[in-house]
C-alpha cells in the first residue's frame, strides 16, 4: 500500500480532488486507512512536481472523504502486481 495524499475537495459532481505525493497511473484503485476501497484514480491534473489526482468514487457518501488521507491499493486495475 502507498500514500496517494489528502482529500482536499469533493466537486459538484461527486469526484475526490486529492493533493497526491507523486502521479499514479489512471485506474489505480484508491483505499481509505481501514483498507476499504474507496475509488479509482479518473485523472492526473496539475504540475507535475505537485499533481492532483481526481478519483471517481464507488463510496455513497464521499463527502465524508473531505480531508482524509487515501492510498493507492497493492492491486492495479484489479490484478496483482506480483505477476
Amino acid at each position: 500500500m502507498q500514500r496517494l495524499g489528502r482529500v482536499i475537495n469533493v466537486t459538484p459532481s461527486q469526484n475526490l480532488i486529492v493533493r497526491a505525493e507523486k502521479a499514479p497511473k489512471i485506474g489505480f484503485i484508491v483505499v481509505d486507512q481501514n483498507l476499504k476501497t474507496v475509488g479509482r484514480v479518473f485523472d492526473v491534473i496539475g504540475p507535475v512536481p505537485s499533481p492532483y489526482v481526481v478519483v471517481r468514487p464507488v463510496v455513497k457518501e464521499p463527502e465524508k472523504l473531505a480531508n482524509e488521507q487515501l492510498y493507492l491499493s497493492d492491486l492495479e486495475r484489479g490484478r496483482s502486481r506480483n505477476r
